[in-house]
């Protein structure tokens, strides 16, 4: 068996999917090996996981972006080229048409471009709606990130229950075991980008109802890039709040191992790597009731209505005060975690790659 990957989301600057398509692509390797398992553009070494490095234009990425732009040429026959001897080819939104002569898949990452296109560029809109059109549908198999997101996929785009696996996605290692970070106060810690669907400005307003001696002794901190529709939003958290911007991910680990409390108050998730990734490294979580993240966290974190800031802000209080609910969260949490391994959504992925492949 062969299996072709679009990597192409390994080039860009779209955090989630990015880190997704980094690890999920060296734990097949690592499993199946390089000639079993081929990356497109030919990504024979990802080099380093940095979305910084990634923003485009950059030289390194531009003769795999040509490329990936002449496949998409109507009546080009690259992409066939390409795709020779292969039996599969695993397809994301950056191929615009179908190959021929190989069985298709596909990874479903969320459905918010169904459920909430206001809170995405129209052009992201198009592109993943392109996608359903041309990929999702005609699939002879998906992998769902998440149970919520396959019932959803289910549900919106009328797939076919026994066509789509849910498959866990995994935290990078690093995370588990992260010695924490130490900062001058306490902090409270939000990671990820700053843009609308993460209710960052629902999240302020609910800091600003804390008691005055809580916001004394604990500071709130956010990381992460600007996102598109950020500059209001960002205006607040730089008055507001701690605003560390873009972090490293070499750095990230200790910074979350080293959260008073880990918020993430998104109104959407197809998976949710953060809340993953804080449970790992040992930081209690407090995050939404909505989409998939109750179902990632299970009784190993705080779920809240993340659009009323009175239940954020009483959920916060109730973990800032309650030294020993935090120890228990962090007990759990790191149980929790344990349950997204790099190496078994590897494992899965195989066998969902030799069943589709027959």
């Amino acid at each position: 068996m062969r299996v072709t990957i679009d990597a192409t989301s390994a080039l860009l600057r779209s955090a989630g999917i990015k880190s997704y398509t980094y690890h999920w692509v060296q734990h097949l390797r690592r499993q199946a090996g390089a000639d079993e398992i081929r990356a497109f553009p030919y990504l024979n070494d990802f080099g380093r996981l940095d979305h910084e490095a990634s923003t485009l234009p950059a030289w390194r990425t531009l003769p795999r972006l040509a490329l990936l732009y002449f496949v998409n040429i109507p009546g080009n026959p690259a992409l066939d080229w390409i795709l020779a001897g292969s039996d599969i080819f695993h397809a994301s939104n950056q191929v615009r048409t179908a190959p021929r002569g190989v069985k298709l898949t596909s990874t479903v990452h969320d459905l918010t471009c169904w459920l909430m296109p206001h809170f995405h560029t129209p052009a992201n809109v198009r592109a993943d709606r392109a996608l359903a059109d041309r990929i999702l549908r005609r699939a002879d198999g998906l992998i769902a990130v998440s149970e919520n997101t396959r019932q959803d996929a289910i549900r919106l785009l009328k797939i076919a229950p026994e066509k789509i696996d849910t498959i866990y996605s995994g935290v990078a290692e690093e995370y588990f075991g992260a010695q924490p970070a130490r900062r001058e106060r306490a902090y409270v810690l939000y990671v990820g980008t700053i843009e609308p669907r993460k209710n960052l400005d629902t999240l302020l307003d609910a800091w600003r109802q804390l008691k005055p001696g809580l916001r004394q002794e604990f500071e709130l901190v956010i990381a992460g890039p600007k996102g598109w529709g950020s500059e209001s939003t960002l205006a607040r958290v730089c008055a507001e709040a701690t605003y560390l911007g873009y972090v490293p991910e070499a750095d990230l680990p200790r910074l979350v191992a080293g959260a008073a409390v880990f918020v993430y108050p998104s109104l959407y998730e197809g998976f949710g790597f953060p809340v993953v990734q804080a449970m790992a490294a040992g930081a209690p979580v407090l995050t939404s009731n909505v989409s998939s993240l109750p179902e990632i966290t299970g009784d190993a974190a705080v779920l809240v209505d993340p659009r009323s800031a009175s239940d954020i802000a009483s959920g916060l209080t109730r973990l800032l005060e309650s030294g020993s609910e935090r120890a228990l969260l962090v007990e759990t949490g790191r149980q929790r975690a344990q349950q997204f391994r790099w190496g078994a959504c590897a494992e899965k992925s195989l066998a969902f790659f030799r069943r589709i492949s027959g």
